[in-house]
Parts: structure tokens; C-alpha cells; sequence
């Protein structure tokens, strides 16, 4: 029982710092009338084929295609990437751009943060546990690629953990659950406060 109250807390303190959804309009953008017609958009044909468009809210950057292709990021959430997208198909309308939909909105990364309130003996994690690539002298994290849920985890040695790969909030839960289960199954210790990740 007292397990479940620790692995709840960290769960409760889990930060999400960015998403990334990708999806098509309904039809080909013309991606000099969006640099001629909208602010803050940066295109630069002859050294990258997309448009970069800054939206101010949600805060967020959206990559667009002249396939229609788009990849929005910068956001806090899923609600906040569907808003962002909404927003980025209302700006376009308003150009008298012949688009009307998004299709195949999916979102394709979470990146997310959380901080056990001990400090990680990342040498025992990368001996005892599968899955891991320590390099101290390169970097002071230790990535560990977990196989379910599919997710890549940083992991340092003041507590704090990213997680990187999730595709809903659910995901990112269960992945910290699933994480805490792994390390006390090699006897890490994690302490039973959790640090709000600020």
C-alpha cells in the first residue's frame, strides 16, 4: 500500500515540457502567400523546404510543407496542440487559403520531467539494469531505453528524470510508474518525498 502512495506522488509531479503533434490540410499550402501574408514566419526555400510559423497562443512553432504536411511544437499539453493546430488552420483561412480541415492530427512525442527526492547511483543502473548507456565522461545522464511502455528515459544522478518517446500523458504515468517498479526491483532507493519539478 505505502508503494502505491509513493509511486501516486511521483506520478502527481510529472511536468510536460513539450509536444509534438504532426498532421496534413485537406490540401497543398502555397508557403510564399503564409510568409507575405503572416507575422513571425521565417522561410528560407533555397536551405530547407518548410515554413517555420510562430503562434503565440498557445505558444508554439508550426513546420509547414507545401505537401500540406505540418509538425506543431512547443507546446504543454495535447489540448494546448490541438488548440495550436486549430488556431494555425483559422490564420490560414484567414489569407482566403482554399484550406478547411486537418487530417490524421497524432501526436508523436511527449518529453516530460519528474524528480525522485534521492540521489541515483547511476554506476549500479547501468550494471544491474538492461537497457542502459552510461557514458560519465561524455555525459552526466544515463539513458535508459525501456521496452514497455516504449519510452527513452535521462536519468541523473540528483533524482531528476526525463522521459522522452510518450504519446499521451497516460503513457508518460504508467512509463514513471513502470520506471520506479525497475529501480526498486535492483534495490535503488528513491526516498518517499517527491521534489516538485519546477
Amino acid at each position: 500500500m505505502d508503494n502505491n502512495i509513493k509511486v501516486h506522488d511521483v506520478v502527481n509531479n510529472i511536468k510536460v515540457h513539450n509536444v509534438v503533434a504532426s498532421g496534413a490540410f485537406d490540401k497543398k499550402v502555397p508557403l510564399s502567400r503564409l510568409s507575405a501574408g503572416l507575422k513571425r514566419t521565417e522561410y528560407e526555400p533555397e536551405q530547407f523546404p518548410g515554413l517555420v510559423y510562430r503562434l503565440e497562443n498557445p505558444k508554439a512553432a508550426a513546420l509547414i510543407f507545401n505537401s500540406g504536411k505540418i509538425v506543431c511544437t512547443g507546446t504543454k499539453s495535447v489540448d494546448q496542440a490541438h488548440e495550436a493546430v486549430a488556431n494555425l488552420l483559422k490564420d490560414i483561412q484567414k489569407l482566403d487559403i482554399d484550406v478547411t480541415d486537418i487530417n490524421d492530427l497524432t501526436i508523436q512525442n511527449m518529453v516530460a520531467s519528474t524528480c525522485f527526492n534521492k540521489e541515483l547511483n547511476l554506476n549500479k543502473i547501468a550494471f544491474d539494469l538492461e537497457g542502459t548507456e552510461y557514458e560519465p565522461e561524455q555525459f552526466p545522464g544515463l539513458v535508459y531505453r525501456m521496452e514497455s511502455p516504449k519510452v527513452v528515459f535521462l536519468l541523473f544522478k540528483s533524482g531528476k528524470v526525463i522521459c522522452t518517446g510518450a504519446k499521451s500523458h497516460d503513457m508518460i504515468e504508467k512509463s514513471v510508474e513502470q520506471l520506479k517498479i525497475n529501480l526498486e526491483e535492483i534495490n535503488i532507493e528513491l526516498g518517499d518525498d517527491i521534489i516538485v519539478d519546477e
